[in-house]
């Protein structure tokens, strides 16, 4: 497209909505006019790619998750179709700055961490793969809360995105599906004929919501499907009555599903909101998917043949029951047939090892609620206790464990192992410890299920839209083709022994933290030192993640700053961004603590000038294209075998970060990848802290063996201007649950070593360097290509 044909459509856009011209329209109906103009190109492109999948009779992905962390849209699809130079031209014309234009945009946050935002680099990936892919969610009125940090404690306000999110969602009312819940079941048997009628139930609309995502340089496009729950009508005979409240209630009620992500489950009300919530997600899918079905093939013999669900964790897993509720209620077919036919279409991807957070619903509730489903899931309990029993006999303990019910609870977890035809874990190391514990017995029962996908990223947000002084240097030594194809950064690898690569590396680097200090200075105030190492850690506020290991270390570095004025000491500014759930208190004391030790150094002109603590209040996606160029260490420091994979590892690792961290989740495949030489790694291995667990960790122990994790224990217990650190120090020193301090003084050794490698320039750009031409593995275009080949047996309809 010309500069001039682009022109005239965002005039023509302009004067159409707004009825005005490019000079006079503000910078808010530039915004809305560009993703008017670029939701229709979409759409366009979209319906071409279908009617080529459907010419084709090519197999189609859906993938269902509580979560799509999409950020911002504009800057992405502009950069994918190729227009973000065009566009930034026909502005600059008009003496009006592209950067101003994007910021217009709030950041979509309808997911909660790196969950959500691998299902949204995943459809990037299937797009540009040319894999058709619908991703299924639920469209949050507010979506992850916005953070205030006041005196150090996190405050959640709502995140009202869709004032200015709306834009890009086209709404099909048309397609809309009934969703039931609650009511009573009523079975009958005509011959061999099983009828099923649902009485009394309460009704909510799901409304779908459309939103595209454009491949780069391809010709796909994939599409989400966000759902909205309103109530089937307004009870006029209650309003009639007088009875507003109760009429008013009732819509309300239904809406409520669709108004806030992820609602705390630490009461009932909660718990059923949430249940409601992934039953909502799960019945609206599977209806649209049959619906869409039917209409084309006429039969749902064939639905694994033409289809994969994917369920991304367990949130979606009820759209296994409710499949079978479909084939078995409304199409008439045999528990044996239905069975067969859901099997065939589901996978499963884990996303966790942590016990809690493999999903149980109390059987009460879940009974109440969907008294159809629970029907269901009991008749699959009892089959699987019969399968099960052909393999282990009579062991009861590990059938009762591995059952669909069971302790009262109804078990998401085992429904995706018993039923998908295929389960994966996101790492090579994940992948291995749910065979060998979290998923043992199954694996034992069906080991041809499991397999590995380790995860990947939608690298051009981070490399190519968001680090121009790299991507031009990589253009410039490698030629363009790593643009499309990730695995071509490995030519970069040449380099490593350039000094003159390696010296514009490094000023790569310089300038992206120049321009990243400049930003934070402009929108919080705070001033950085951009030639103090940038150390950063953002993810989820976790114990898990430690960040408090992360703490630990800065406040022992104060205390010897202040006993140590003059010593030679490497300027480090430790960068902070994360969001602690709303219930979770230990994880908002961690907050606490971070910003109460980066208030006290920054009031201390002894320490300040060689340490600084930064918090990135309200960290997101947007935040996370600024800072991921200007970041030099990457903190992935959880406790071996806790982290399933993460995907910050890998945005760091393409923008030349060097991880800092523990072999867990992927950071394993990162130093095979770039080599362990060019990472910083310290802590137990996965087998060291099982047997430690084993033999018993009492963390006194390793306290008292180092004298300065006794000493930031004690200064931390005793605090500063009336704040005191008490619940994090007696966790710390009484159960530890995440073994910081068995991790502390090793974690110590690789601090050092950040600031000893960091001295030699040469040496670190060498391994800025590697960790880049290395990083074309972590790529979501390759993660797709693995599902596709591997799992969901789909190809590309080019």
């Amino acid at each position: 497209m010309t500069t001039k044909a682009f022109e005239k459509m965002l005039e023509d856009k302009l004067f159409s909505e707004f009825a005005i011209d490019i000079a006079s329209a503000t910078d808010e109906q530039i915004y809305r006019a560009l993703a008017l103009i670029v939701r229709g190109m979409l759409s366009r492109k979209r319906k071409e790619f279908m009617s080529r999948t459907y010419g084709t009779g090519s197999k189609q992905v859906y993938y269902l998750c509580m979560e799509f962390l999409m950020g911002r849209s504009l800057k992405t699809s502009l950069f994918n179709l190729g227009l973000n130079e065009i566009a930034e031209d026909v502005l600059k014309k008009h003496d009006i700055k592209l950067e101003g234009i994007y910021d217009q945009e709030p950041d979509a946050g309808l997911g909660n961490g790196g969950l959500g935002r691998l299902a949204a680099c995943y459809l990037d990936g299937l797009a540009t793969d040319c894999i058709p892919g619908t991703g299924y969610s639920i469209l949050y009125e507010y979506g992850i809360f916005k953070q205030k940090i006041v005196d150090g404690w996190q405050e959640e306000h709502a995140d009202n995105w869709l004032p200015g999110g709306s834009v890009w969602l086209k709404s099909h009312p048309d397609q809309a599906v009934e969703v039931k819940f609650d009511g009573e079941i009523e079975e009958s048997w005509e011959g061999s004929y099983h009828s099923v009628t649902h009485k009394n139930y309460s009704s909510v609309i799901a409304v779908p919501y459309d939103m595209y995502v454009s491949g780069y340089g391809s010709k796909g496009v994939s599409q989400l499907r966000l759902w909205k729950a309103k109530a089937p009508g307004f009870d006029m005979s209650s309003f009639n009555a007088g009875q507003y409240g109760n009429a008013i209630n009732k819509s309300a009620n239904a809406e409520l599903i669709s108004k806030v992500l992820y609602p705390n489950d630490n009461h009932v009300e909660g718990k059923i909101l949430r249940l409601r919530q992934q039953y909502f997600l799960s019945a609206a899918s599977i209806g649209d998917i049959v619906k869409n079905h039917l209409s084309q093939y006429a039969t749902l013999d064939n639905l694994p043949d033409q289809i994969a669900i994917h369920i991304n964790d367990t949130h979606p897993t009820l759209a296994i029951p409710e499949l079978m509720r479909i084939l078995l209620d409304e199409c008439g077919f045999t528990w044996e047939h239905a069975f067969d036919i859901t099997r065939r279409t589901f996978a499963y991807t884990n996303h966790t090892v942590m016990s809690e957070a493999l999903e149980k619903w109390n059987i009460d509730i879940f009974k109440k609620t969907l008294p159809r489903i629970y029907q269901i899931c009991e008749e699959m309990d009892r089959r699987c206790r019969a399968d099960l029993q052909k393999v282990f006999y009579d062991d009861w303990g590990k059938i009762n464990y591995m059952a669909i019910l069971g302790d009262n609870q109804v078990r998401m977890a085992n429904i995706c192992c018993y039923v998908c035809h295929t389960i994966n874990g996101v790492s090579k190391l994940h992948s291995e410890i749910i065979k060998q514990s979290v998923f043992h017995d199954y694996y034992l029962y069906a080991p041809k299920k499991f397999t590995n996908v380790t995860n990947g990223i939608a690298y051009r947000r981070w490399l190519l839209a968001s680090n121009p002084g790299l991507t031009n240097l990589l253009s410039e030594t490698i030629g363009d083709g790593f643009k499309k194809d990730a695995s071509k950064l490995k030519d970069f690898a040449k380099f490593a022994s350039d000094k003159t690569v390696l010296a514009k590396l490094g000023e790569v680097k310089e300038q992206n933290k120049v321009i990243f200090a400049e930003h934070l200075a402009k929108v919080t105030g705070q001033i950085i030192d951009p030639h103090s190492i940038f150390d950063v850690q953002v993810k989820r506020m976790h114990e898990y993640k430690r960040q408090h290991l992360n703490a630990l270390n800065i406040a022992s570095q104060y205390l010897y700053l202040k006993d140590h004025p003059n010593a030679d000491f490497t300027p480090k500014t430790y960068i902070f961004g994360a969001k602690a759930a709303p219930g979770y208190y230990m994880a908002k004391q961690m907050i606490r603590l971070i910003c109460k030790l980066g208030a006290l150094i920054d009031a201390d002109p002894t320490v300040r000038e060689k340490l600084r603590v930064v918090y990135l209040e309200d960290y997101c996606v947007t935040t996370s294209e600024r800072l991921m160029p200007a970041s030099e260490v990457s903190e992935q420091i959880s406790l071996a075998g806790t982290e399933a994979s993460g995907t910050g590892n890998m945005k760091f690792m393409v923008n030349g970060a060097i991880t800092l961290g523990t072999l867990d989740g992927a950071n394993v495949e990162i130093c095979d990848a770039a080599g362990k030489e060019n990472e910083i790694i310290f802590g137990m291995l996965t087998k060291e802290v099982n047997d430690l667990k084993n033999f018993g960790y009492h963390p006194s122990s390793f306290i008292s063996a180092c004298p300065q994790a006794a000493q930031a224990l004690d200064f931390l217990e005793r605090g500063w201007n009336g704040d005191s650190f008490h619940e994090i120090t007696s966790n710390l020193r009484t159960s530890d649950p995440y073994m910081v301090m068995a991790d502390f003084a090793d974690y110590l050794r690789a601090q050092a070593d950040v600031s000893r490698l960091y001295a030699d320039r040469d040496t670190w750009n060498r391994m800025s360097l590697m960790n880049i031409a290395n990083s074309g593995i972590f790529s979501a275009d390759r993660s797709i290509r693995d599902y596709a080949q591997n799992i969901w047996h789909a190809k590309p309809v080019k």
